[in-house]
Formats: structure tokens, C-alpha cells, sequence
């Protein structure tokens, strides 16, 4: 879907070459979380200590927060050491925003091509971040670096520099989004639910115990992806998916063309009360059925249909989770109304705000 939207048009598009690039993006997300787990806790204690330096009653703006948290974590996971400076996050940050917000609505609504001003700032910003990216893939080629990032995978695959460019212009502009927003509305959803944080924090007590958060031990967190299932459900973080027909399809008497762009009504299915029992309640333990999970899985959010960015979204936001949760009861702010806002990923209308106070 983003491709349509940012207009690329790759050559080839066939069913193998998808297939290939799609392998591609997964194994990068792969290695690039395993390489840079240790980074992705010090980023999260980092906001820990900032947490815990708060009096209690001082209101914390969560979407703030998150977004920064996972401009942070993603810029260096995807691209690498150049961003561990603030002053490159931002910048990236601010071209990311131009460009999302028009993604999100002036391409939508066909307000982008009306105005010559607004347009101008949005391809000005996505030339800025197909620069930065393009001086990081010629950086990365034929060379061997101890840190593994997401653009290498696609690097040592068989793709041409537009193709390269491309992937990682969609996974940098969706990860950190979709990253920012679960982190956001989990944490928030802990809030509305006490039971809830203390189930997650009695199983990331009992996992951990008094030692380290490691890799090994975080795919035991079976209730925390509960959370995080639930989540997106609850959110409905994507209410609306799209992909490219790959082959010619038929619904009834219908032909669905070749490159077709399929919509999918994500935010009405996922809480479809003949699926889902009292649809609007955050409720993690309905994913202890397991045919809920593979329903859940056959919508493309767990499973081999898992898409790339929203896999490397529960990653960054269970490490985030087990550290915060470990050391903090997080606390609504009384009299708070959220209104949501339902673009390509769902969000607050107005900021979010949270206390929080220290376990012991």
C-alpha cells in the first residue's frame, strides 16, 4: 500500500521478485533486532530513568514520548550508527512527519495536488530521506560492520539500488510509525486495566526474577504478546490494509486483475462481534484460545503472514514493556477523554498523559 502511495514503480513486480523482497525485509528484521537487542534495552532504560527522575504527580505526554523512543530505536536498528546523534533523529523525525502526515491524508483525500506549497514540502522531504538513505546503502556495500542493520539484508540480496531504496524507505516510514503507536496504546490500554498490569508483571517477574532481560527469555512472555495482540485489536492499530493482486483472482463471479490494489477492511473485522465477544473490552486472555490466534494470524498480525514492520514492532515494544513494567506501575491521568483519530495507523487526537510510580 505504501508503495502506491509514494508512488514508486519498481520494474519487474512479479510473483518471485515479491516473494524475494518480502524473504528479504523478514531475514532483515531478524538479524537486525538480534544484533541490536543490547541497544534496544539501553533505549529503554534510558526512558526508564527519565520515568523514574518524575514525582509521581507529573503528568507524562505518552505520544511524546513514544514517538521519540521509537525514532530512536528504529533509525539506528534500520540504518545504523550515524543516528545514535539526537540531531540526526530529528531531522529525520521532521521529514518523516511531512511525509507520513501527507501519506496518511493529502495523498487520501486528494488535497496534496491541490496545493503546490504543501506538495513541495512533501517531496522535499522524501528526497531528504531517500538522500540520507541512499548515502547509508553506499556506505554499507562490500563492507563487513560488527553491527548488523535492517538495510544490510537487503543490500547482500539481489536487488537493484532502487529497489533497495524503496524497501527501505517503506519499512523506515512503517516501523517507526507502527512502533510509536503499539507502544502508545499498549502502554496506555495497561493503564485502563489494573488486573491486566499485574498479570503482565507477575509473568515478567517470573521469567526474569531479579536477572537480566535477555533475548532467550523475552519469547517467554506468551501473556505480554497476549497484550500486545490485544492491542492491535482493541486499536484496530491498521484499519485499513492493502496489497497488490500478484495473479489474476476470482471472488464469485468477480475477476480481481493482476496489480490490482486489494483493500482490506481490517478496523470492521477485527471487531466483528461474531468473531470477537464483547469486541469493544481490552481482554488479552481471549488470546489464550488458540483458534483466536489463528484467526488473528490468517489477518496478516502473528504468524508466517506477519508483516515485517508490525514484527519488529512487538519486538521493540515487549523489550520496552519488561523493563518499564518491571520497575513501574503506570497510572491514568483522572478525567482524561482519549479520542482516536483513524488514518493508516490509528492515533490519539490529542496528546495522551500517564503518571507513574515506582514499584519498590
Amino acid at each position: 500500500m505504501l508503495k502506491s502511495l509514494l508512488r514508486y514503480q519498481s520494474s519487474g513486480g512479479n510473483v518471485s521478485e515479491n516473494y524475494t523482497r518480502k524473504k528479504l525485509c523478514e531475514n532483515g528484521v531478524t538479524n537486525s533486532l538480534q544484533s541490536n537487542f543490547v541497544l534496544l534495552l539501553k533505549l529503554s532504560e534510558e526512558l526508564l530513568d527519565k520515568w523514574l527522575s518524575y514525582p509521581e504527580s507529573q503528568h507524562v505526554p505518552l505520544c511524546q514520548h513514544m514517538l521519540g523512543f521509537a525514532m530512536k530505536s528504529v533509525t539506528q536498528v534500520v540504518m545504523g550508527s550515524t543516528f545514535e546523534d539526537d540531531q540526526e533523529v530529528i531531522r529525520f523525525q521532521k521529514n518523516h512527519g511531512t511525509v507520513w502526515s501527507e501519506i496518511g491524508k493529502g495523498f487520501l483525500d486528494g488535497s496534496l495536488d491541490k496545493s503546490p506549497t504543501r506538495k513541495k514540502q512533501y517531496e522535499d522531504a522524501l528526497m531528504q530521506l531517500e538522500f540520507i538513505l541512499k548515502k547509508i546503502i553506499e556506505e554499507r556495500k562490500g563492507r563487513n560492520f560488527s553491527q548488523c542493520i535492517f538495510i544490510d539484508s537487503l543490500v547482500q540480496g539481489n536487488l537493484n539500488d532502487q529497489q533497495i531504496l524503496e524497501d527501505s524507505v517503506i519499512f523506515s516510514l512503517a516501523s517507526c510509525i507502527i512502533t510509536a503507536k503499539l507502544c502508545t496504546w499498549a502502554i496506555c490500554f495497561l493503564t485502563t486495566s489494573e488486573e491486566v498490569q499485574k498479570k503482565l508483571y507477575e509473568e515478567i517477574d517470573q521469567v526474569f526474577g531479579k536477572g537480566p532481560i535477555t533475548p532467550e527469555k523475552i519469547e517467554q512472555l506468551r501473556y505480554c504478546r497476549q497484550v500486545l495482540c490485544e492491542t492491535v485489536r482493541t486499536a484496530k492499530l491498521t484499519p485499513v490494509s492493502a496489497r497488490l493482486q500478484d495473479i489474476e483472482g476470482k471472488i464469485d463471479k468477480f475477476i480481481i486483475p493482476r496489480e490490482t490494489l486489494v483493500l482490506y477492511a481490517l478496523g470492521v473485522v477485527l471487531q466483528d462481534p461474531s468473531t470477537w465477544p464483547s469486541p469493544y473490552k481490552f481482554d488479552p486472555d481471549r488470546f489464550d484460545d488458540e483458534s483466536i490466534m489463528e484467526t488473528f494470524s490468517l489477518l496478516g498480525f502473528s504468524g508466517t503472514q506477519e508483516c515485517p514492520e508490525l514484527r519488529f514492532a512487538y519486538m521493540v515494544t515487549t523489550v520496552l514493556l519488561s523493563v518499564l513494567v518491571r520497575r513501574l506501575h503506570i497510572l491514568p491521568v483522572e478525567g482524561q477523554v482519549i479520542e482516536t483519530k483513524y488514518e493508516l495507523v490509528t492515533s490519539f487526537k490529542e496528546e495522551a498523559w500517564i503518571t507513574v510510580s515506582k514499584r519498590y
